[in-house]
């Protein structure tokens, strides 16, 4: 059977998690959009871009690495985007079922692997989880703070309203070769 996804439940250390929560705080946020629209009903959150964060970027490339041998075999590369979301209840916090390559992009390279890590203790807020549509979701245990997980950018997926507090993740899209 294929494997859809690889998790590292607490994969990160406190201080990795720590590192990343401040350079999110550094860098000004501004309201999410999707490829090509605003609409708050569709995703409701706070972004901050990280991409050139040379510390972080390496961090996260271990993973796509092992998860790639592991389970997708794509040709995928260490070039990225990265980006501090925080969803807070008191906005609705929220995004719908998506996925993560722009079919309609004219760029050189697709994104190939996505990569979510759980920069919040489950204590911090309630709702918010997170759900493939395609393929079984990964249980409670994605929910604990430092969780990586990495799974084929086209499988669509969603993160639920939150419904108290704040939820902090920093997401990755790591590129390759057009898909063919």
């Amino acid at each position: 059977m294929r494997q859809n996804w690889q998790m590292w439940s607490g994969g990160l250390s406190d201080e990795d998690v720590s590192k990343i929560l401040a350079e999110g705080s550094k860098v000004k946020s501004q309201s999410a959009t999707t490829f090509n629209n605003g609409d708050p009903s569709i995703r409701s959150s706070n972004v901050s871009w990280l991409t050139g964060n040379l510390e972080i970027q390496s961090i996260l490339w271990g993973y796509v690495k092992e998860a790639n041998e592991n389970a997708f075999h794509v040709q995928v590369q260490n070039i990225c985007d990265m980006q501090f979301t925080e969803y807070h209840a008191k906005r609705n916090g929220h995004y719908d079922w998506h996925i993560d390559v722009n079919w309609d992009g004219n760029e050189e390279r697709d994104r190939k692997l996505s990569v979510t890590v759980q920069l919040s203790d489950p204590n911090e807020y309630e709702g918010g989880n997170f759900e493939f549509s395609e393929c079984q979701t990964p249980d409670d245990s994605s929910r604990l703070k430092g969780t990586v997980l990495v799974f084929p950018s086209y499988l669509q997926h969603r993160v639920l309203p939150i419904t108290s507090g704040t939820r902090r993740s920093l997401v990755a899209w790591f590129e390759g070769p057009r898909w063919q």
